[in-house]
């Protein structure tokens, strides 16, 4: 099945299975290995996307689902303002230990930065709520984000 969508702003066009999981689209046949799988059930949030602007869950998503959609994963974020601000914000608030969940919270978080209201602390945390920290647990993960946003959105 060919399966046409953009990836981090590049139109992109893949021949594989229609039920090949996105997140080894992604690794194995596209050479993006910022997506983790964790878990590969859903329970964890490393491999967090974004399609169409919406965190998703790579591990649990099918290729066919691509079909005509806006992909961005963690390699585009520092294409972005709200991404660079992340991951600065990641750095140098320590929220970053073994690395390995750090892409789908950048990813979930890049989804919170870009609503349209003001996001308050425990907002940050309900919208980080899916994806898990072995490491550094979360405060200074929701420092970061919070950091972030407020440099963002200026508040």
């Amino acid at each position: 099945m060919t399966i046409r969508f953009n990836l981090n702003s590049i139109p992109t066009e893949c021949d594989c299975p229609s039920d090949r999981r996105v997140i080894d689209l992604l690794r194995e046949d596209l050479g993006l290995t910022g997506s983790k799988e964790g878990c590969g059930t859903g329970e964890c949030g490393a491999c967090t996307i974004l399609v169409d602007g919406v965190p998703k869950l790579a591990c649990l998503m099918l290729a066919a689902q691509l079909e005509g959609t806006q992909v961005e994963t963690v390699e585009a974020l520092q294409q972005t303002d709200q991404g660079r601000a992340l991951m600065t914000a990641f750095a140098e608030e320590g929220a970053v230990q073994c690395g390995y969940c750090i892409p789908g919270m950048e990813m979930a978080s890049l989804a919170l930065l870009r609503q349209e209201e003001p996001l308050n602390r425990e907002q940050i945390k309900e919208g980080l709520s899916g994806n898990l920290c072995r490491c550094t647990g979360y405060v200074k993960i929701v420092d970061a984000v919070e950091r972030a946003v407020q440099e963002c959105c200026k508040i």
